[in-house]
């Protein structure tokens, strides 16, 4: 047992023993052979920070402006499912975690909450709402009506999973939503709050959307929309092109398609299409403070962690959510000082490096 937790690994740990076979093998685990799962955590190592001295700082924060609006760090909450198997409260300890430590968290559209109980819940924080469009499109305008109408800033879009990625963990623990849990959004879709695979939940999405259906969301859209789960420089422009305010660079944690890009690989050559025409953010292995400076520095706007947050919220509810991002902005800022950087703006690609290619000699 770790008593005083004091890094995101710490946290980890507490997550995994006080989880049962079942909600670990979902929240752990990735697609197949978990090869991009494990990749997106190492792809950040494969980065190195070029830090300059003499700079001549003496203090050093961690503030940014994203879509128009500051934040107390580029880190955010990304949106995951379920997070009432985490935490009785789930979603509104999260939100107030993050209201408390000055970020943006994005909720799912599998929360077990509605939007508008989670505007309740933490009514000072800042948030988002991640959207799955589903078949039944009454549902999907409903669910975004809902965000808007209780103060969502954005709406972000996830396009990476016309179908569900196969997730062999959950095949063998034969892991269902647990009856009672509540998941608004598929309760409605299925009239029912019976039980429901991973499965039959991506079923009810619309699986055939195209550039045109998202042009016009973002014309009807009230909110800056974000298109998440871009990994290549062409979907990155064509965003932009038809609306969207930002794309998430994203490989839906490594839960969709297995061998797919690491973030940390894909995020340069997004940047670069983007072209300052709309806002760039990443998830996907951010585990450190360094991650989020590495990303920042490849031209990030910030970085959003999912995985992380939900460790703090298994371990220790709200304040172990709050915690572990209270420890990533520390790191963070620590990285800053180290690369004679007085805030997140100052990080460029002068800072980053490849890593040195491992040697056979390596070890």
């Amino acid at each position: 047992m770790i008593d005083d937790p004091i890094n995101v690994a710490d946290f980890e740990r507490l997550a995994a023993e006080g989880l049962d076979a079942g909600a670990a093998g979902y929240f752990f685990g990735g697609a197949c052979d978990e090869v991009t799962l494990g990749d997106s955590v190492a792809a950040w190592r494969r980065w190195r920070l070029r830090p300059r001295v003499l700079a001549g700082h003496g203090e050093w924060g961690t503030r940014a402006e994203l879509l128009g609006a500051q934040v107390s760090m580029p880190i955010l909450v990304a949106p995951v499912a379920y997070q009432r198997l985490l935490d009785e409260e789930g979603e509104a300890a999260m939100a107030r975690a993050a209201a408390a430590a000055g970020t943006v968290m994005c909720l799912s559209t599998l929360a077990t909450m509605r939007p508008s109980e989670v505007a309740v819940a933490a009514p000072g924080g800042r948030r988002w709402f991640q959207l799955y469009s589903f078949r039944d499109e009454a549902i999907t305008r409903a669910l975004m009506d809902e965000a808007i109408d209780s103060g969502f800033e954005a709406i972000v879009v996830t396009v990476d999973a016309p179908r569900g990625g196969r997730r062999e963990r959950d095949l063998r623990t034969g892991f269902k939503l647990p009856e009672g849990l509540g998941v608004p959004s598929v309760q409605a879709a299925l009239g029912t709050s019976r039980a429901v695979t991973i499965e039959e939940t991506f079923a009810l999405m619309e699986p055939a959307l195209t550039w045109a259906d998202l042009e016009r969301l973002t014309a009807d859209c009230s909110l800056p929309v974000l298109l998440k789960g871009v990994l290549t420089a062409e979907d990155a422009a064509l965003a932009v092109e038809h609306g969207a305010a930002g794309v998430i660079v994203s490989n839906h944690g490594g839960r969709q398609l297995d061998c797919a890009l690491a973030t940390a690989e894909a995020l340069p050559e997004v940047v670069d299409a983007v072209d300052g025409r709309g806002a760039v953010l990443v998830d996907g292995g951010v585990r450190r403070g360094t991650d989020a400076a590495i990303a920042l520095a490849l031209g990030a706007d910030a970085v959003l962690v999912g995985r992380p947050a939900l460790w703090g919220l298994a371990a220790g509810g709200e304040s172990g959510a709050l915690r572990v991002l209270e420890l990533l902005r520390d790191e963070l800022e620590l990285a800053l000082a180290l690369c004679g950087c007085a805030s997140p703006a100052e990080l460029s690609r002068a800072h980053v490096r490849r890593a040195p290619d491992a040697s056979v000699y390596s070890g």
